[in-house]
């Protein structure tokens, strides 16, 4: 008897503690609440901003799970499983798309760090404010060019009747090309219109991390007999990592979207090209489109979004176990 009574006893104990420790909580969460109202007050229009434009249209991939017509509308629309994944599969366009979305990415991803790194090493190490000024201006410039003039300036230089490649093969007496029906020459030619639209923009930002480098450390190598290869090898290059990292990892991210206007103001409805140029983005968009499947579309775009969160959890998931202070979350 005196040993059930101790344990209610301790059990009541218990309990009066857990609720104790709860009340405590939710005081303290109270607390915290009331002390940075005015911050949480300035933080909801950008929560709300998220919620509405960005969480609540995400209702909509049930689409992908249906028989949508315009007139039962998405939540009326017959449910038909995962019917619409299996003709994506089936139609074989899968693989291909998937495998040149990934490959494009990793491509423009490696290309582009190398040449903004190297670019921003370059500039830094240059003296004149002037100069630096002006390459900047000019590196920068083509980011903020729209890809439909980009396309037309691809296309006026491409082109096989009067392009103006093609108006220097011939001068020079050799055979015209006709790039648009060329599938092995486009890898070069995205890869060149990423580099010169992109390159611009990462180079401004890893310069932006080398002007914060503590320049009592370049000093002290200096006076350590380090000539400027090693200063760059040995400083620079080690204090741009955490922003490589980040970078990296926001390009990672992205690895199974494609730049959907680059790829189709360069490319267009170009048939012959689709097997080389054809990533998950203008899939969907042709689809939806030409055949108006709006169910096969939203699946594959519902499997693009599903396999990009995937990536930049795991990513992050690897970082994160290299050092903790450069991941995401």
């Amino acid at each position: 008897m005196e040993n059930g009574l101790e344990s209610k006893k301790l059990k009541s104990g218990l309990f009066s503690k857990n609720k104790e420790n709860n009340l405590y909580e939710e005081s303290s969460f109270v607390r915290q609440f009331k002390r940075n109202r005015i911050l949480l007050l300035m933080l909801l229009p950008a929560v709300s901003y998220f919620l509405i434009f960005s969480y609540l249209p995400m209702t909509g991939s049930i689409v992908a799970f249906k028989n949508y017509n315009f007139r039962d509308g998405i939540f009326g629309s017959p449910w038909v499983g995962f019917d619409n994944f299996k003709y994506f599969f089936i139609s074989g366009q899968a693989w291909t798309v998937t495998r040149n979305t990934i490959l494009y990415n990793v491509l423009f991803i490696v290309m582009n760090t190398v040449l903004q790194m190297g670019l921003a090493i370059l500039i830094s190490e240059i003296g004149g404010k002037f100069f630096k000024k002006i390459t900047q201006t000019a590196m920068f410039l083509p980011y903020f060019i729209s890809w439909v003039v980009v396309g037309m300036i691809a296309y006026n230089f491409l082109n096989v009747e009067h392009g103006t490649m093609n108006t220097l093969i011939a001068k020079f007496g050799g055979e015209k090309i006709n790039f648009y029906g060329t599938t092995w020459v486009w890898p070069f030619i995205l890869a060149f219109f990423s580099a010169w639209k992109n390159v611009g923009y990462g180079t401004v930002l890893y310069l932006a991390a080398i002007m914060g480098i503590d320049t009592e450390i370049y000093e002290a190598a200096q006076i350590d007999g380090a000539n400027i290869f090693q200063r760059i090898f040995k400083v620079t290059i080690p204090c741009l990592i955490p922003t490589l990292i980040i970078l990296t990892l926001l390009a990672v991210g992205n690895i199974f979207r494609g730049d959907f206007q680059m790829f189709y103001q360069l490319v267009g409805n170009n048939g012959p090209l689709f097997n080389t140029t054809d990533v998950i983005d203008t899939f969907t968009f042709r689809s939806l489109i030409q055949s108006g499947e709006v169910g096969m579309s939203a699946a594959a775009g519902l499997y693009q979004s599903v396999f990009c969160f995937i990536t930049i959890v795991f990513t992050n998931f690897l970082v994160k176990k290299y050092d903790k202070d450069y991941s995401l979350f």
